[in-house]
């Protein structure tokens, strides 16, 4: 059974069949849930409740070339269970409520009506004090859960280090840097032509893949906090996995960064997490330099309101991160 928009007979007999519709219930809304970037995303409505309906494809959703694992709907299912037995964090995320392997496909909670954080960039929306002191928090709680058993999600880690420590760094890999912004593909070659830099990226993406001692969301960027009624959510933890508590931390600072966050606002979260753990700042600097890289120079990019000098200067900025952290 494949998602898709607008509802026909096939999909309402499976919703019927699954159990997530009960005999009595009509459907009041089915609808497309969000961008939906790497999964199908639907909402599923009737009198009484709504729904959010994920399924994965044999790719990634916003770019049908990309292929991508489909056992990650899994992952996020896994990752949802884990921390909805923790009090503090099961607030954040919602509550599982269908697991279905044949067809590639969670249902689960609708957290309401809400917009994720993609806005920071531009400036149209800003973090809330309450925000602020929320996810450094959350990642605190998160990283302090002692997980004995959790799926390596090596296909997924795969695919990310592919975007993050390798394609970025191609002289020639195929995508036009000046069809984002002009001047950009020229800019880049900096980086893409320095030894030393790729060399070690090459060797902190070797980290990356290594099994590390805690769970991470994997992608805690503004695209996966959601703000609804009830306050942060975080979601899409598709590539969680057990690894490094700085790669969850620095993907965090290097996004509040490309925001031009308040450098202070930046210090602030970073004195939050470090006030209760302590941490490996070459490690942090590294992973938090690397993905500013990846996100101005590869293709995973993001509607960023910084002039090509900005960007520059920020590339630099990560460079150093990474070579003399």
């Amino acid at each position: 059974m494949i998602l898709q928009i607008p509802l026909n007979p096939l999909q309402e007999k499976y919703l019927r069949k699954s159990g997530l519709l009960f005999p009595y219930e009509q459907i009041l809304e089915y609808s497309k849930a969000g961008e939906g970037n790497m999964n199908v995303v639907v909402r599923l409505k009737t009198e009484d409740r709504s729904l959010i309906l994920k399924q994965s494809r044999p790719f990634v959703n916003k770019y049908p070339t990309i292929p991508a694992p489909l056992g990650r709907i899994f992952i996020e299912d896994d990752y949802y269970r884990i921390i909805n037995s923790h009090e503090f964090l099961s607030g954040f995320s919602p509550k599982i409520i269908l697991r279905d392997k044949k067809n590639h496909l969670v249902a689960m909670d609708d957290l309401g009506i809400g917009a994720d954080f993609m806005g920071i960039y531009s400036m149209k929306i800003n973090l809330s004090a309450e925000e602020i002191a929320t996810l450094p928090e959350y990642l605190l709680s998160l990283h302090k859960l002692e997980i004995r058993n959790f799926p390596d999600n090596m296909d997924m880690k795969k695919l990310n280090h592919e975007h993050i420590f390798f394609y970025p760094f191609m002289e020639f890999n195929g995508f036009d840097l000046d069809s984002i912004q002009p001047g950009l593909q020229a800019m880049s070659m900096k980086f893409k032509t320095d030894l030393k830099l790729k060399n070690a990226v090459k060797i902190l993406g070797k980290r990356y893949l290594e099994k590390g001692k805690r769970l991470i969301h994997g992608d805690f960027y503004p695209g996966s906090w959601i703000r609804v009624g009830s306050g942060l959510k975080v979601i899409d933890p598709e590539f969680a996995f057990m690894g490094d508590a700085e790669f969850d931390l620095g993907v965090l600072i290097a996004h509040l960064k490309m925001a031009k966050t308040n450098p202070e606002t930046i210090q602030n979260i970073l004195s939050r997490y470090t006030s209760k753990s302590s941490i490996d700042e070459k490690l942090l600097h590294q992973y938090t330099g690397t993905e500013i890289l990846r996100r101005l120079i590869g293709l995973a990019q993001l509607p960023l309101a910084l002039t090509l000098k900005e960007k520059s200067a920020l590339a630099n900025e990560a460079a150093t991160m990474i070579l003399k952290p």
